[in-house]
């Protein structure tokens, strides 16, 4: 009895290990994408950032935390974001461009689709 209790601990944690591993997102590994490639929102709001705004909404500029930690490790303050407009959306979307390097000349974009799940950096 306690050989079958055992093997089938240890059959749980297995499985509950290899489920952890299949459902865990891809943290870390970053894409590339061109410029010219990006939805047409994403580019325009690169302009947007290029020309210092106007920007469509408040928290437009604010601090990104990397909180995720998908982007390169950076001292707080380096990277920024900005929201990319969805079309057909009552709310901000998903979609934003996070900017790092200095606030007013930042020297490299990313682009993520799913709000911070996965990014993909931009290539002029």
């Amino acid at each position: 009895m306690n050989v079958k209790l055992i093997t089938r601990f240890f059959l749980f944690f297995a499985t509950l290990l290899l489920s952890y591993n299949a459902f865990a997102f891809d943290s870390g590994a970053l894409g590339t994408i061109q410029a010219r490639d990006l939805p047409p929102e994403a580019r325009q709001t690169i302009v947007l950032i290029r020309q210092g705004g106007p920007f469509p909404y408040e928290k437009d500029g604010s601090v990104f935390g990397n909180y995720e930690k998908v982007l390169p490790k950076q001292k707080r303050g380096y990277y920024r974001e900005f929201t990319v407009k969805t079309p057909y959306a009552h709310n901000r979307g998903a979609k934003r461009i996070v900017t790092g390097g200095e606030k007013r000349r930042p020297h490299e974009y990313y682009y993520t689709a799913d709000h911070y799940r996965s990014f993909k950096r931009v290539i002029d």
